[in-house]
């Protein structure tokens, strides 16, 4: 059976993960040329919450099937149908209006290796229809992996011998072979994580007791990321400790409210179609609306946030609308 217990914090970390990527998109793409330690420093290593979303999305599964599939109580049809009905229509839809706006050959085949979703199974794919979909493709691998996945956990000598596997593997790729975050190799040290905590969600929900303990550790290990080394350990220690925080942190607070449980429902979406929007914001010419560049670029990122926000819900509305009317004909 699936976990019982409903980590509401989950929720406010994929905000608070999405808020980042966004602006740290905005920024990038922009190119506004700001100084200061936010602007060089802090927004730029926001690139890397896609890891985190990776170790809350292993995180999520283990919750909802983990028991099950080891229990062989899960039915592998329904299974992967779920994932298709979930992702597809929503990434379909960006992929067409991505078409229309930027048509060519060459987008038609991404498009095409898009919509199958195993596009993450393509070595060195370079996709641009929808670029920041690599992290869906590499997330879709997983799910393609979720059984074995289970198997690596089922045994906890075998889960750890699995991360430290993927841990060399993961340096492997950057020292030797070359391949960067989209091949699930690199990444797959960043699922196994997720599922690390997952086997000690009832250890760690002991350590109710000793919040502040756990919040300065967190603290700790995000200001040795920024001022003294940001490697993968840290980085896998952080993803660690933002798991663990919502396991201890229940009831209501900055982890758990209704903004939060909104935009984290909706986070993967935004997360899809946030460069969309900024792409037609930057061709309507609109990304300087102003002669100061630092006012320009909290403009723009409010405006792709809440236009992606805005875009992704009406959108979420209007294909189940539609799925209904489809399955009622």
């Amino acid at each position: 059976m699936a976990d019982k217990n409903r980590y509401e914090a989950i929720d406010g970390w994929r905000a608070y993960a999405c808020l980042g990527i966004v602006a740290m998109h905005v920024l990038a793409n922009g190119k506004y040329g700001l100084d200061g330690f936010i602007y060089v420093q802090f927004i730029p290593a926001l690139t890397n919450l896609v890891f985190l979303f990776m170790t809350i999305s292993a995180f999520g599964m283990c919750c909802g099937y983990y028991d099950r599939m080891i229990s062989d109580n899960v039915d592998i049809v329904s299974f992967y149908k779920k994932r298709y009905k979930k992702i597809l229509p929503f990434f379909a839809l960006l992929c067409l209006l991505d078409f229309i706006v930027s048509p060519s050959i060459n987008s038609l085949y991404e498009v095409f290796a898009n919509l199958t979703l195993c596009f993450g199974l393509i070595p060195n794919a370079d996709i641009t229809v929808i670029g920041v979909g690599w992290f869906l493709g590499t997330v879709f691998v997983f799910y393609l992996m979720f059984p074995f996945f289970c198997f690596l956990l089922a045994d906890k000598k075998r889960a750890w011998l699995g991360f430290t596997a993927s841990f060399i593997m993961n340096i492997l790729c950057i020292s030797y072979f070359d391949v960067d975050r989209k091949s699930i190799a690199y990444s797959f040290v960043y699922f196994m994580v997720g599922g690390i905590v997952f086997l000690y969600r009832e250890e760690i929900s002991k350590l109710v007791k000793f919040k502040c303990a756990v919040i300065i550790v967190f603290i700790s290990l995000v200001t040795i990321y920024y001022f003294v080394e940001s490697n993968t350990a840290i980085s896998l220690l952080i993803n660690a400790m933002v798991l663990v925080l919502a396991i201890v942190f229940v009831g209501k607070g900055v982890l758990n409210n209704k903004f939060v449980h909104f935009i984290g429902g909706i986070s993967f979406e935004i997360y899809l179609c946030h460069m969309f929007i900024f792409r037609v914001l930057e061709k309507a010419n609109m990304l300087r609306l102003t002669q100061n560049n630092y006012v320009n670029y909290w403009l723009i990122y409010l405006i792709v946030f809440i236009g992606a926000t805005v875009f992704a819900y009406i959108s979420q509305i209007g294909i189940n609308k539609v799925t209904k009317f489809l399955i009622k004909e």
